[in-house]
């Protein structure tokens, strides 16, 4: 039996009392025949597979493609706005999370003489062990042009451009708090007229899911999201409303 006919079989079960090991056996079976038919994720176990069917029908709320551009085109419009601006993109380019971002340093993304690094060494992020290892996120070209320009900003703000000092900064020249990061998304996400509903960590899930969407490589999401467990990466494993609907235009019936 193949993976297009373990799934009708399944689809085509009721889930009763006494059937849930049925359908679990199941899945197993059709994320066995998914991942040899795969090549991208033949190192992936049939378990694993079977974990992100179950959690297939629960993805994260994410910004549109559309939404994201207006929330950057927006904050992008004011030099008031630059700062925050930047820290939307840094999320929507690396994936970061929001204390990832508020912990960076000048010397994090910037080299001593001023030109922006490609590769981010993290001194601060989510720890899954005792001693993880070192974490790092490559900038995309786009960012980078961004982060150039910051630069000249932060100079010309009188803001310090010192390997220690931080990236991001309020209007007291303090490091930037999370609260004051949230703040800022909600007052942006309002004016650029996006789905009120929108949190700053959904930005994370935007450029995760947008990973996906752009190379349909679970492993490299993986990777992106610096994630242990390719388990956790399989929220961002899904299909938008506009995939659907380019699928479905030309199913037969």
């Amino acid at each position: 039996m193949g993976f297009a006919e373990l799934l009708a079989n399944l689809r085509s079960t009721r889930i009763v009392p006494g059937s849930r090991h049925f359908v679990g056996d199941t899945w197993f079976r059709a994320a066995r025949e998914f991942r040899l038919a795969c090549p991208a994720i033949r190192s992936v176990s049939a378990s694993t597979m079977t974990h992100y069917a179950t959690d297939l029908a629960q993805p994260p709320k994410t910004l549109t493609l559309a939404e994201q551009k207006a929330l950057l085109r927006v904050s992008g419009e004011r030099v008031r706005g630059f700062r925050d601006h930047l820290m939307f993109s840094v999320a929507l380019g690396t994936g970061l999370r929001c204390h990832e971002i508020a912990a960076l340093d000048v010397g994090d993304v910037f080299q001593p003489d001023g030109t922006v690094r490609r590769r981010v060494k993290l001194r601060v992020f989510k720890r899954s062990a005792k001693n993880p290892a070192r974490q790092e996120v490559i900038l995309p070209d786009t960012l980078m042009a961004k982060l150039a320009k910051f630069y000249k900003h932060k100079r010309v703000a009188g803001q310090s451009l010192a390997v220690d000092a931080p990236l991001f900064v309020s209007e007291r020249g303090n490091r930037v708090a999370l609260r004051t990061m949230r703040h800022a998304f909600a007052r942006w996400r309002e004016r650029s007229g996006i789905d009120p509903d929108h949190t700053l960590h959904g930005l994370r899930h935007a450029a995760c899911t947008g990973v996906y969407r752009r190379h349909k490589d679970p492993l490299l999401v993986q990777r992106f999201a610096r994630h242990t467990s390719l388990r956790t990466t399989s929220i961002y494993l899904h299909a938008d409303d506009e995939e659907m609907l380019q699928a479905l235009r030309g199913q037969p019936c």
